[in-house]
């Protein structure tokens, strides 16, 4: 059986060191394709494939690309120890290179006499005398700023696999061949600043995780038998521990209410904008706020396995799974550094071999064409995004899995849902009470509840529940007798009272013609119907359906507004039931009495027609359909395990209003991946016209990546002010 390590990367903070570490633990493990990475938490995940793995040789491997490896410890509720030492390494190098440049510059103005003389302003590349000094000075800033550079640059060498780390390095070595001291200085700084700045976004974007991990409180007020209250740790309580959770307090687990009534903030997991009522049997979830009633709960997880904990999770296992323009990207800058490298080679050499041209000016146009053809914007342009579209996601209740399935949205044509427990509620409840023979609606529902109060069927507790929340009192039922299958009797007020199925009224031998005639209209509506009656006649119709959820047409609409062409409907249930719901949601076909193979075909005919098609489901029924699709998207609050196991995305509160919104944020996050590539390239070919017209000089155009760079960087943290931004036209 093949084990799976996990690693603590230190130093890994950007795509250019995963790329590193493809390149060196991959041919250990069978392959790049075994290696996870988690760039937030600068975790290396291996597996084995088909051979063994050697953890220590792993560790040998990642120190010979100048990061440090080392086994992987979790913390309460997946909370990684820090690797905050690295990070503050790379602004202490930057920071004393910046220092040593700024220094380097005012010496030489001092000491040559001027700003003119210390820029070199007779021409760029022009060579001009440096006092030693100051050489010394601009040195110990290219040191400092190389201190982290260099052993990257020198393995991509070794490799044979040119990389920006090398790039950079090569046009370091080349300005102070040449002399050009001031500029070697500013290049190497502003790499290093660069580089920082690309740590820095992926930081803010874990910030924004471990934001998520701050939601559940450490400790936990746990009850014990004899009524007493004692904090434990959260991670020290077991599943079925009770504990209480007093007004305006956070939940720190799972569980399931006991006692108490409250309403709860579950925005911070679900997205839901509005409290939710909870009452005994309610389920709450870790990280949820309490409003203004004491619950006391019972724990049903353990701390590392509450909803939130894996929100926490598959945020961040997310990142492995790499969007199609990611790995676009990637792509590309293996072909481009090296093209890069051989047609500075080609402008160092031909022009003057050819042409007679000075070797200097040439040398030091290669360097510029180096320095502004350094992928770096470009290759942080899609991580960067996609980490702050599927944080933004999290932080909106919508759980998306990967990257690949952060694009998967924003190309859907077609959407197939399932019916219960999707489009409706999926447990019944009441629709419409048809008193007959005089009496009122409250006399029928007050005599079905009252018997139905014994019942333990999720019709009678439909009705009970009705009667509730209507404020209508049950009567006492006394000589309660259950007719298995078909109802049940009982004496209200000395009175004998039945209800049951329609089969149960024809027994009875109480059927009328306008009886009959309701219960038809009600049963090809949809609805399962209970008759209630006593021994003289029958006293009225209680018609239950599965509701729809709040607002499901308006939601059906706006997807079709984002341009999704078609709604499907697949459902196990009878014809009826179906075509009445299609008919109240408005989908546009729908498909009936299916079984899970039978969805899997009908998506497959989807895909087929429409080439793109998402499947919404909640059940282990969905499971196969949703892993046909395109994308499969599970009701995350009430699904099954396996429906969200199978499925790509999750909504967390089961609200399917959340669907427009996912495809427009899908569709704003193309797009921002979109203009940041278009930018990072549009610099560099401007910057490689001005190359060869020898307008551009090695600071400058450095300067202007690390611009981009920052562009790039803001533009994709935009992405983490979706999660506040729900219903906003997409880009």
């Amino acid at each position: 059986m093949n084990r799976r390590f996990e690693f603590k990367i230190t130093g890994m903070d950007c795509a250019e060191e995963v790329a590193l570490l493809k390149d060196e633990v991959g041919p250990l493990v069978g392959g790049a394709e075994n290696l996870f990475f988690d760039l937030l938490n600068a975790k290396m995940t291996v597996t084995g494939g088909t051979r063994p793995v050697d953890p220590e040789a792993i560790v040998k491997a990642v120190a010979r690309t100048g990061l440090r490896a080392e086994p992987w410890r979790e913390g309460p509720i997946g909370r990684p120890h820090s690797h905050a030492p690295a990070g503050r390494l790379r602004l202490v190098t930057t920071v004393v290179s910046g220092l040593c440049l700024a220094a380097g510059f005012f010496l030489h103005v001092w000491l040559s006499g001027g700003i003119v003389s210390a820029l070199g302003a007779e021409g760029a590349g022009v060579r001009h005398e440096v006092p030693l000094l100051t050489r010394l000075v601009y040195l110990a800033g290219i040191l400092s700023a190389g201190w982290l550079v260099l052993p990257k640059a020198w393995l991509a060498a070794r490799r044979l696999r040119p990389d920006m780390n090398l790039l950079m390095t090569i046009a370091v070595a080349g300005a102070i061949g040449i002399g050009e001291w001031f500029e070697a200085a500013t290049v190497y700084f502003l790499f290093s600043l660069s580089l920082l700045l690309e740590a820095w976004s992926v930081g803010k974007a874990k910030r924004a995780v471990e934001a998520l991990m701050d939601l559940a409180p450490p400790a936990v007020r746990v009850l014990s038998d004899d009524g007493t209250e004692q904090d434990v740790p959260a991670e020290q309580v077991a599943p079925g521990t009770r504990f209480l959770v007093r007004p305006g307090e956070r939940i720190a687990l799972d569980g399931r209410v006991i006692s108490g009534s409250s309403s709860v903030n579950q925005a911070p997991i679900t997205g839901e904008s509005r409290p939710v009522p909870k009452e005994p049997g309610s389920e709450v979830f870790a990280g949820t706020i309490n409003g203004d009633g004491a619950l006391e709960v019972e724990s049903t997880k353990a701390a590392g396995d509450t909803t939130l904990a894996h929100i926490i999770r598959m945020v961040a296992e997310a990142q492995s799974r790499r969007a199609l323009s990611e790995q676009w990207v990637e792509k590309f800058a293996r072909v481009y550094t090296p093209s890069v490298i051989a047609l500075a080679l080609a402008i160092l050499v031909l022009p003057p071999t050819l042409f007679g041209a000075p070797w200097e000016d040439w040398i030091y146009r290669a360097l510029v064409l180096l320095v502004i053809s350094c992928p770096c914007a470009l290759v942080i342009s899609t991580p960067v995004s996609i980490v702050a579209a599927l944080t933004a996601a999290a932080q909106h209740g919508v759980l998306v899995k990967g990257g690949i399935y952060m694009e998967a949205p924003a190309r859907l044509k077609a959407l197939a849902f399932d019916k219960t427990g999707t489009l409706t509620e999926g447990k019944p409840s009441v629709v419409a009470l048809v008193p007959l023979h005089g009496h009122s609606e409250e006399e029928l529902l007050q005599r079905a509840a009252s018997i139905e109060s014994r019942s333990e069927h999720l019709l009678a507790q439909a009705i009970v529940k009705c009667a509730r929340q209507r404020g209508v009192p049950l009567q006492p039922a006394q000589d309660f007798q259950a007719v298995r299958g078909k109802g049940a009797t009982a004496q209200l007020d000395g009175k004998t009272y039945w209800l049951g199925s329609h089969r149960y009224l024809e027994e009875r031998g109480q059927e009328t013609p306008e009886v009959h005639e309701r219960l038809v209209e009600l049963s090809n509506g949809g609805c399962s119907v209970v008759v209630v009656g006593n021994n003289e006649h029958v006293c009225g119709l209680v018609a239950l359906a599965d509701a729809l959820r709040p607002g499901v047409a308006q939601t059906l609409q706006a997807l079709r507004e984002t341009g999704v062409d078609r709604l499907v409907m697949l459902t196990g249930d009878n014809m009826a039931t179906a075509s009445e719901i299609a008919r109240r949601t408005g989908v546009d076909e729908f498909q009936a009495e299916l079984l899970p193979a039978d969805k899997v075909k009908a998506v497959e005919q989807l895909v087929e027609a429409h080439g793109n098609v998402g499947m919404v489901g909640d059940g282990v029924n969905d499971a196969p359909a949703m892993a046909s699709a395109t994308v499969g998207i599970a009701m995350g609050a009430a699904g099954s395990d396996a429906a969200i196991e199978a499925a790509d995305i999750a909504l967390m509160s089961d609200d399917l209003t959340k669907l427009p919104w996912l495809i427009r944020h899908s569709r704003r996050t193309l797009a921002i991946i979109r203009q940041n590539i278009t930018a990072s390239i549009a610099v560099k070919a401007v910057f490689v016209v001005l190359t060869f017209t020898g307008y551009a000089s090695l600071w400058v155009a450095i300067a202007a990546d690390t611009g981009v760079s920052l562009l790039v960087i803001f533009n994709a943290l935009r992405l983490l002010r979706s999660s506040r931004m729900a219903g906003s036209a997409g880009a």
